[in-house]
């Protein structure tokens, strides 16, 4: 039986145009906005779930009252984390770290920021949450709050991008994306 997941983004954040990574900041007005008009006219849902994390985790809660809908945290479906770049934005990156930077960009895979979560473990982390999803929702259509980092690895596995094209994943603040989980975990892209 397949999950059909919709997937979206946080809006803007009071840290703006930063690496957030695990940093727990708040929506600015502009990023509640996004999200409202992300999901007006969408839907129907059966039940939210959503990264623990506020700028996630609020609207959530708020989309949940709402609709009437049942609203699950998971942990496993937070961003990654970016260890020593965490609150810092690729231009000052490009400042102080411009070589490592760059391996980054071009192979996430290959290169972890300094103290950050390797992608490799980040992919299995967000995959596990996919599997218990399906194995709870199946059958079920699931909106998923996260982050940038996770949609653009669930839209890249459905869209058989190779590895080193990950980043190249555009997800904008407010982005709604739809994808299929089947029973054997494997991703496609529409609803």
């Amino acid at each position: 039986m397949t999950l059909y997941l919709d997937l979206l983004r946080h809006g803007e954040t009071e840290l703006g145009g930063c690496l957030r990574g695990s940093l727990d900041d708040a929506l600015t007005l502009k990023g509640w906005e996004q999200m409202r008009g992300a999901v007006q006219g969408s839907g129907p849902w059966d039940r939210l779930v959503s990264s623990p994390l506020q700028r996630c985790a609020r609207f959530a809660e708020e989309l949940g009252a709402r609709l009437n809908l049942p609203v699950s945290l998971e942990k496993d479906l937070q961003e990654l984390h970016f260890g020593a770049w965490e609150g810092q934005s690729a231009a000052q990156l490009m400042q102080t770290d411009a070589q490592a930077l760059g391996l980054f960009w071009a192979d996430p895979y290959g290169f972890t920021p300094p103290g950050g979560e390797p992608v490799e473990a980040f992919s299995r982390r967000v995959h596990a949450a996919v599997l218990r999803l399906h194995q709870r929702y199946a059958g079920q259509r699931v909106l998923l709050i996260s982050h940038g980092g996770v949609m653009r690895l669930l839209l890249a596995q459905a869209r058989g991008l190779p590895r080193e094209q990950l980043l190249n994943v555009e997800v904008g603040h407010g982005g709604l994306f739809s994808v299929r989980v089947d029973a054997q975990g494997t991703l496609s892209e529409g609803a």
